[in-house]
């Protein structure tokens, strides 16, 4: 049995076990040209050297946002000093309403250097396709009191700002700053 497992160990790809969905050479998903919530442009080349983590979602949302992004403040302080190497992106898929004052406010809930990101709506859909995201708005008893369906995962770049993974929702946070420590040792 030995030999057999010498074989097949031999055969694999010496690649790190990560929790989160493997993505590595995906042809989507590759950049992103958003204004954050400071009004700086901002692609994925402004964090080399960091673990980017990039979240779709908006800022009403009741519970999947408010929860992924409390997760990675806390994914944040797991990974301690290393915590610096990572840059939370939450994009909103509620331009209408996520107005910039609105994003920076939000963001402060969570972790002082994750940034909020933004389009125009025609952009956005543009992005959601190359993204493979999906969100709908949903009529709600008021013109303003719409929710949005919307995608729940995250996508994770390496320090080179390749795309690596992709979190579901719920994962947990341990699991998530175990996948960026390994990430972070490439």
């Amino acid at each position: 049995m030995a030999g057999a497992t010498g074989i097949i160990s031999a055969c694999s790809e010496n690649r790190p076990g990560f929790s989160a969905i493997d993505l590595t050479g995906a042809d989507y998903a590759r950049d992103f040209a958003l204004t954050d919530h400071n009004g700086q442009p901002r692609s994925l080349k402004d964090f080399a050297g960091k673990v980017v983590v990039l979240f779709f979602g908006y800022t009403q949302c009741p519970d999947v946002c408010p929860t992924s992004m409390a997760e990675l403040a806390e994914v944040k302080k797991l990974l301690g000093q290393d915590g610096e190497r990572l840059q939370g992106l939450f994009v909103t898929v509620d331009p209408a309403r996520d107005t910039p004052a609105v994003l920076k406010a939000y963001m402060a809930n969570f972790d002082p250097t994750f940034l909020a990101l933004y389009t125009t709506p025609e952009k956005l859909e543009a992005l959601a396709k190359e993204y493979k995201v999906y969100f709908k708005k949903v009529d709600g008893k008021t013109p303003t009191s719409y929710t949005m369906d919307h995608s729940a995962g995250s996508y994770v770049y390496d320090t080179h700002g390749k795309l690596r993974l992709y979190t579901r929702y719920g994962t947990g946070a341990a699991p998530l700053a175990a996948d960026i420590r390994l990430l972070l040792q490439q």
